[in-house]
């Protein structure tokens, strides 16, 4: 039997499969695309599953990345239910989980990534909780939606953006909520500890309970559902559902038995190129170096899935136009806004700007004099002035920067003058 021929192959229906395929298209890709997705249905958002869709302020259809049509008029065809296995570089082939190959010309890996799955006494990995979530999927997000309801007690483990949003919406549903955090503060991974603080009290005074340096050290399970958990500080609490936020793993087996990928990821420059000319990757499984912070990362983050399947793209279709963008990213909880953008890792100081308990603010994160990254509550103007600024060395002084009668654009403006860059 013939081998089926894709032309390019886009395995990963998510936010970077979806954009690569149609701006392929656009850019004047003219052979067969094919979309590969492990889920059925139109691909659709994964932010809002968090938020929206968990409150029940949004429904299946407005998830859509893109209505079906729209993949027809491009001439993308969608596989569903495919699982990538093996790739055969060699032979520009891949296997799928039943047993089918395809061959490609080239090929997109934009995998994506799975939830690190919770492990504690009392979980059987095999046949995990009914009442377990974690949150990746839509399937997920209707599970918990079948839960939550005015007094259910739901367990969060993790206090992380994901962790936080899930008990904001959670409480939005009149649910009650213990958010379990075994660092000292909340968002101790991405956020400086004002922010941690700001946010901790937020959720408290929303009715959110959270335990920090506190761990989970087992469940009990009646009849395949979580009844009750046990903290490591040796409380006890009851439980209808129980979330795990605790962090993903990206999906790079098959790259990684291919010899494209290393342990954290696939590794690709600006253009989205992987060690092989005929493949390219994007989105939570790629590692990229960023030349701002001269170190390789691994995004997990929308805009950067969709900033690398443009690079991709444009490079296929022999017009490359390098990702050199700002990592940024965002957070909906409650009635706040928070926009990250850049980096903070690094930082040895602080600056706020604004006031915390007005519930608008920014925390910018400094080494020395430069700016890393900048967080912003309920001020999309200065975030969006900020990270512009970023994709240049932006110096400010601090005391300036804490000082509000001193305007923004006019402190931008002073350090673009020095550096001399627009």
């Amino acid at each position: 039997m013939e081998t089926p021929h894709c032309g390019l192959l886009i395995v990963g229906a998510g936010h970077a499969g979806s954009e690569l395929a149609v701006a392929a298209r656009q850019g004047g890709w003219t052979g067969r695309i094919v979309l590969l997705g492990e889920e059925a249905g139109v691909p659709y958002q994964r932010p809002p599953l968090s938020k929206a869709y968990l409150l029940g302020k949004t429904d299946v259809e407005s998830l859509a990345l893109r209505p079906a049509t729209a993949y027809e008029a491009a001439g993308i065809e969608r596989m569903q239910r495919a699982r990538l296995v093996a790739i055969d570089r060699a032979a520009r082939r891949v296997t799928l989980a039943d047993g089918s190959v395809l061959a490609y010309d080239k090929l997109a890996l934009c995998t994506g990534g799975r939830p690190r799955p919770l492990v504690c006494e009392g979980i059987d990995p095999e046949h995990p909780p009914a009442n377990l979530f974690y949150l990746r999927t839509l399937a997920d997000a209707d599970g918990m939606r079948a839960v939550l309801r005015p007094g259910a007690r739901v367990v969060v483990v993790g206090g992380g953006y994901v962790g936080l949003e899930v008990a904001a919406s959670a409480r939005g549903q009149g649910a009650l909520v213990t958010v379990l955090e075994a660092q000292p503060r909340v968002l101790a991974r991405v956020a400086g500890p004002e922010v941690s603080r700001f946010y901790e009290s937020v959720h408290r005074e929303a009715g959110v309970e959270i335990l920090t340096d506190t761990g989970l050290a087992r469940v009990e399970c009646e009849g395949g559902r979580i009844v009750a958990v046990q903290c490591s500080n040796g409380q006890r609490l009851q439980a209808d559902l129980v979330v795990a936020g605790i962090g993903m793993l990206p999906n790079i087996e098959a790259a990684r038995d291919a010899g494209l990928a290393e342990d954290g990821g696939i590794p690709v420059d600006d253009l989205s190129r992987t060690a092989d000319p005929d493949v390219v990757a994007a989105g939570d499984c790629t590692l990229q170096h960023h030349a701002l912070y001269d170190r390789q990362l691994r995004l997990e983050s929308v805009p950067n899935a969709l900033e690398q399947a443009r690079a991709a793209a444009s490079w296929l279709c022999g017009k490359p136009r390098p990702n050199r963008t700002v990592p940024w990213f965002w957070s909906d909880q409650y009635e706040l806004k928070l926009q990250m953008a850049g980096l903070s890792q690094g930082h040895d100081r602080c600056v706020v700007r604004g006031n915390p308990q007005a519930r608008s603010f920014c925390a910018f994160y400094l080494q020395g004099k430069r700016v890393l990254a900048v967080d912003a509550v309920n001020r999309p103007g200065d975030f969006m002035q900020v990270r512009r600024a970023l994709a240049q060395a932006l110096t400010l002084d601090a005391d300036r920067l804490s000082d509000e009668s001193v305007p923004l654009k006019d402190l931008l403006a002073e350090s673009t003058a020095v550096t001399g860059k627009p």
